[in-house]
């Protein structure tokens, strides 16, 4: 078999650019270091700390179920078996990013990508692209809820249908992803908590998310979330609110195409905008309404 390689971004004149892989390998499990193990720790205990009573309470209750722990780099085959039990999904090995069609044909097919390697002890706080920890510890444990699940399902396969109508139509739906998988907020009996799983993988911005003053929560709207331009290189400027993932999963049932077409005839928000229509939430605990004197 061959070696798994590290797929990261390279730098060139024009800055770092993303460096896409379709290899799928297997997780080269016996090959990680004490060093590697180390930050899985590291990462995994800072992480779990700050968010109780800032994660939703599915995110922490399927974690725990699936296991993962401090002690070391969970095995793909061990969270396998569990997955496809509970909600038929299967975790793959990759190299790094991959190219559009390929990361929604595994969406589809309830196969999830997850890059085989962790982050250097250096990049501990900040890392450019997905790494395992992201993948594993952010994204694998909503995959154990089957609403989340077919969320997931559903998204691969509009993606597919997206990238056969061209590139404006892939704008919109990965600002859906973008908002929602990564960046994601729902309501709960006891406030606003985290799904997103570039949230829940990033301490910084699981602390800004909910207690800061300066981003927007709003309250979910399919059209106006796809209208929105999001930044990479910061702390989110907007996050949207879900009240729960039927909400989510609803939202993906009609056919899209009619939406691109309409969303072609209008402008694209800043991350910043505010509309008078916008349901916004208050800061902390989530409690209720801003009326629109207060946005």
């Amino acid at each position: 078999m061959a070696v798994a390689a590290r797929v990261e971004h390279q730098m060139t004149d024009k800055g770092y650019v993303p460096v896409y892989t379709t290899r799928i390998v297997e997780q080269p499990w016996d090959d990680y270091s004490a060093t590697d193990h180390e930050v899985w720790a590291q990462l995994f205990r800072r992480q779990r700390d700050i968010l109780v009573g800032r994660a939703c309470d599915e995110f922490l209750t399927a974690q725990d179920a699936m296991g993962m722990t401090a002690e070391r780099i969970p095995r793909f085959t061990e969270l396998n078996e569990m997955l496809q039990r509970t909600t038929g999904w299967t975790l793959i090995g990759v190299e790094g990013l991959l190219p559009e069609l390929d990361f929604f044909d595994h969406l589809a097919n309830r196969r999830f990508p997850v890059t085989w390697w962790i982050r250097r002890p250096d990049q501990i706080d900040y890392i450019s692209e997905p790494d395992l920890f992201h993948d594993l510890f952010g994204h694998v444990p909503l995959l154990m809820n089957p609403v989340f699940a077919d969320y997931m399902q559903a998204y691969g396969a509009g993606g597919v249908k997206a990238h056969a109508l061209g590139p404006d139509a892939l704008v919109n739906l990965t600002r859906l992803y973008w908002y929602t998988v990564e960046f994601g907020l729902i309501r709960q009996h006891d406030g606003l908590r985290i799904f997103g799983a570039g949230i829940l993988s990033s301490k910084g911005e699981s602390i800004h998310c909910l207690e800061s003053a300066a981003p927007n929560r709003i309250g979910f709207d399919l059209k106006r979330i796809m209208r929105t331009r999001y930044r990479i290189d910061t702390f989110q400027k907007t996050y949207f609110v879900i009240e729960n993932f039927e909400q989510l999963f609803d939202a993906t049932r009609p056919d899209f195409a009619p939406y691109y077409t309409e969303l072609a005839e209008q402008p694209a928000l800043p991350a910043s905008s505010v509309l008078d229509s916008d349901k916004v939430y208050q800061r902390g605990n989530g409690e209720g309404w801003l009326s629109d004197g207060d946005v």
